[in-house]
């Protein structure tokens, strides 16, 4: 074989492998999302752009707009996977202050103004 087909077989491979982890974190994400949507009412928010890492977040609130439990995913890769936000559990969804939650984290305050502004669309 030449170099050529080699670094096509290469590039193959790594395509696939980009592939299965992606489909792993979104396995990860969902199975995370239908957990903590059984708990109550559901407000998500996310940062925008394309080439910049996201930051997802989602609050789960009860009948008096207090976060009983929260899901962020932060990332640029394949890697990241969901995790507790303990910071914002327990507070109403209107004494939640972004900029405290995520003092040097512009994304995810961003993030967190979009879900906290959900539910006041609804």
């Amino acid at each position: 074989m030449d170099t050529t087909t080699i670094l096509i077989f290469f590039a193959a491979f790594m395509w696939l492998i980009q592939i299965i982890l992606g489909w792993q974190q979104v396995s990860s994400f969902n199975r995370a999302f239908m957990s903590i949507s059984q708990k109550g009412k559901i407000l998500t928010g996310r940062n925008s752009g394309r080439f910049n890492p996201k930051s997802i977040i989602v609050l789960a609130i009860d009948d008096n707009d207090t976060v009983i439990d929260s899901l962020q995913m932060k990332g640029f890769s394949v890697f990241a996977r969901p995790q507790t936000c303990e910071q914002v559990i327990g507070l109403k969804v209107d004494q939640i202050q972004p900029e405290r939650i995520f003092p040097k984290d512009k994304k995810s305050q961003f993030a967190l103004k979009i879900a906290i502004s959900s539910l006041y669309r609804n």
